[in-house]
């Protein structure tokens, strides 16, 4: 037998980190013929892994539920993948640029302005919309099932049209509602296997799973390289012209204060894109479960001024989650309440309330290095999201729902906890993702959105990566053709 080979310790780029930004980033870079060491704390799972076990996709693809808490004694539930394609592995793929309002709110926020110093826009997106599209095949999904239609009239009597959405999935999509567990069948078009797929199967990138970094190696101002555990305990430091940090926004920041960063913008202004699942039982059966999860929603109160909140349906958690997370007026259903509502679970229908926050929670560590977030809702953010659960109550019941329950503050899309901008007191990282206290250390995550989105925000962080690969691969900076920081050179 032969011996093993030697990792490779030695690269272009590394990118930490294999979600909607990472995956996006090492894919591009990789085809273009760059040298990519692409790293994932979790592990590489594919269609062949996922079945619809909600026990076992929690336990083998998530990181553990992460709290914030709430000064009236609750608190908003951070939910997200740890495995090799992120949370695009088991999210609903919902594919939706951001508004341009939403966009025109970064230069306010941190003087971001674009390559000719004008105050960035969404045109400045466009091109690389264009290129995610494409490779995602993003198309319309009108294949409504009975859960959709039982909403369609009510929406339509509140003002409120339901319209069919887009997202990255393809036509072998089968409709079996696993999405949160991964796809069974491949319709889901994750980073996993779109980007990483297909530059690993030609032998264009170098994938490394269970290895989680520790640290950014940094030397004289620049980033050097990373230092991270394998799963099997050992010890690894790689070396890097170039580091780019995507670990999920939650993640990303921790990462960079453990590295030694001590931008006060740092973790701070996170945006959580709040939202609650709404459920009305019905008599009929609504199979709510049984869907694609995301094929329409309402873009009525999109905008700050009609409402702040997009309504997307129809959808229920699964079993689990709904049990553990249903509740009403009277608080948590438990007891005969909750067993009578399991009963009936075919029967609930759902939707899903997402709220457009204002920026005002954080990311912190605590003096024992650990991890510690903060959420400080104004009283408008607070209007919002009573608004968005008074709006879906009222279009459930038009609809016949007969008893209406709802879930906690649940947050799947942060964003900006490393904002990108041109003022470096507002703002991590300069306008293509480069840390301002570290060269060669970028950002290529959610982490980069300065204010919330009104919609889901991966199309926009993938366009992002996009932008920033582009950045890389034709060396704008000069660090990928640079002698003096060559590894080899440095080593």
């Amino acid at each position: 037998q032969a011996p093993e080979r030697p990792l490779e310790s030695e690269f272009e780029v590394v990118v930490v980190g294999s979600g909607a930004g990472g995956g996006v980033v090492a894919g591009e870079l990789a085809q273009c013929g760059r040298n990519v060491l692409l790293l994932e704390t979790g592990p590489h799972l594919t269609a062949d892994d996922f079945t619809r076990w909600e026990a076992k996709a929690n336990h083998d693809m998530y990181w553990p539920l992460r709290f914030a808490p709430l000064p009236d004694g609750d608190a908003v539930a951070f939910i997200a993948a740890r495995c090799v394609g992120g949370t695009t592995t088991v999210n609903t793929s919902v594919a939706l640029r951001a508004h341009e309002r939403d966009v025109a709110k970064w230069n306010a926020a941190t003087g971001l302005t674009n390559e000719d110093g004008e105050p960035f826009a969404a045109a400045d997106l466009a091109d690389f919309y264009d290129r995610v599209e494409d490779a995602l095949g993003v198309r319309e999904r009108s294949d409504w099932r009975t859960c959709v239609h039982t909403l369609e009239e009510s929406f339509r009597s509140l003002g409120a049209e339901l319209e069919p959405v887009r997202s990255y999935t393809d036509e072998s999509c089968m409709l079996y509602g696993s999405c949160l567990q991964g796809c069974p069948t491949g319709a889901g078009k994750s980073t996993m296997n779109t980007y990483i797929a297909d530059a690993v199967a030609r032998g264009l990138l170098e994938l490394r799973a269970n290895a989680a970094v520790e640290r950014i190696v940094i030397e004289d101002g620049e980033a050097t390289g990373v230092e991270y555990v394998d799963g099997a305990g050992q010890r690894h430091t790689v070396r890097a012209k170039v580091v780019v940090v995507a670990a999920g926004t939650l993640n990303t920041p921790q990462l960079l204060l453990r590295s030694g960063l001590r931008n006060e913008a740092i973790g701070r202004n996170v945006g959580l894109h709040p939202l609650r699942l709404v459920y009305g039982l019905f008599d009929e059966p609504q199979d709510a479960h049984l869907v694609y999860p995301i094929t329409a929603h309402s873009m009525a109160h999109q905008l700050d001024e009609d409402g702040g909140f997009v309504i997307e349906a129809a959808t229920v958690m699964d079993p689990i989650a709904f049990a553990t997370t249903v509740r009403d007026e009277d608080g948590p259903l438990w007891g005969r309440r909750l067993v009578d509502a399991m009963r009936r679970f075919r029967h609930w229908n759902g939707v899903l309330a997402m709220v457009t926050d204002e920026n005002h929670a954080s990311v912190t560590l605590d003096e024992n290095g650990g991890e510690q977030f903060a959420v400080d809702f104004q009283p408008a953010e607070q209007e919002r999201l009573n608004a968005a659960l008074d709006f879906s109550r009222k279009a459930l019941e038009a609809a016949g729902a007969k008893q209406i329950c709802w879930t906690g503050i649940i947050s799947t899309h942060v964003q900006g906890s490393c904002r990108m901008g041109d003022d470096p007191v507002r703002s991590a990282v300069d306008r293509n993702g480069e840390t301002h206290e570290a060269k060669r250390l970028f950002v290529g995550d959610g982490s980069l959105i300065p204010r919330t989105l009104s919609v889901n925000p991966s199309l926009t962080i993938m366009a992002l990566a996009t932008r920033l690969a582009l950045y890389l691969e034709t060396d704008m900076s000069g660090y990928l053709s640079s002698p003096a920081s060559d590894p080899a050179v440095a080593a």
